[in-house]
């Protein structure tokens, strides 16, 4: 959300009362806010700047990408070298800790790309590199030529993974995940806002960038029933819906830690109740179970 529909002072709030939570982990990616005044880049340039405000970029994880954005496309050489630059200075850092390939990119050769990685990491400018959106195949195979050829191995893979989500996760992806032990970092948590009980039908608007897709997407039985069983969970334990949503991803094989977006501090503290929620085997089973319907 940071510089699409949050300004630096918006998300500096979302920042400090994520801080002052205990998180220390960030997510984003060089293209990000790109329909926001910022442009392509602001996320990373919102983050940067409270990182420099605050003097605490040594006690946060930060994680960015490359190869989506319209500057930088792809995964060549080039691109990988001229994105981490440019991310570096937005960040205002003189290191990121986790760069993922935002996507796959079947015209450059995995070994071009990991070696541009290896680059990266020789030089300091990149501690660990990780994968975003790519096929069980090709992650398999990138995974091999990092160990035929001695060159950097993604830790991580960051699919599209929710309770609503589940065909392109699990099966294929999630065995080579467990098998390697590549961690899972989803991204969807919350299948753009609709697992945090916000629509509704018959509800009031929702004015949000991403209200059309979530319609399209979720406004159908199945979803309103995932609803109606978080709805119930969520009621057992005194929670949120949203939290209940990212306690269920937390319980599945392989998964690190679901990535959220939050507009508001008091959106953040429903979702930062996660963690500590333990959903009983019953409550996972009837929330898979409503999500299979």
């Amino acid at each position: 959300m940071f510089g699409w529909s949050l300004d630096q002072e918006g998300s500096e709030a979302v920042l400090d009362a994520y801080v002052a939570a205990g998180g220390n982990f960030i997510d984003t990616a060089d293209l990000y806010g790109r329909r926001g005044a910022g442009g392509s880049g602001s996320s990373e340039q919102i983050i940067g700047n409270w990182m420099a405000a605050r003097g605490n970029r040594d006690s946060l994880v930060i994680a960015t990408k490359v190869g989506m954005s319209e500057e930088h496309p792809g995964l060549s050489r080039q691109s990988i070298l001229r994105g981490a630059e440019d991310s570096l200075r937005r960040l205002r850092s003189d290191r990121i800790d986790l760069y993922y390939a935002h996507r796959d990119d079947p015209d450059t050769p995995l070994q071009e790309t990991l070696s541009a990685f290896a680059e990266l990491i020789a030089a300091g400018s990149v501690r660990y590199v990780a994968a975003s959106n790519y096929s069980a195949a090709r992650l398999a195979e990138a995974l091999s030529v990092a160990e035929q050829e001695g060159l950097p191995a993604y830790v991580a893979l960051q699919p599209n993974y929710n309770l609503l989500d589940r065909g392109e996760y699990e099966g294929e992806l999630m065995a080579l995940c467990e098998r390697e032990q590549l961690a899972c970092l989803p991204y969807f948590s919350l299948a753009r806002g609709f697992l945090t009980g916000k629509y509704r039908r018959g509800g009031a608007e929702i004015e949000s960038p991403r209200a059309a897709g979530v319609r399209e997407s979720y406004f159908n039985d199945r979803g309103f029933a995932v609803l109606a069983a978080l709805d119930q969970v969520a009621g057992e334990h005194d929670s949120s819906v949203a939290a209940v949503a990212l306690a269920w991803l937390l319980a599945q094989p392989t998964v690190l830690a679901p990535i959220a977006s939050a507009t508001s501090p008091a959106q953040l503290s429903e979702l930062m109740a996660a963690p500590a929620l333990a959903l009983t085997a019953d409550q996972l089973e009837r929330l898979s179970r409503a999500a299979a319907t």
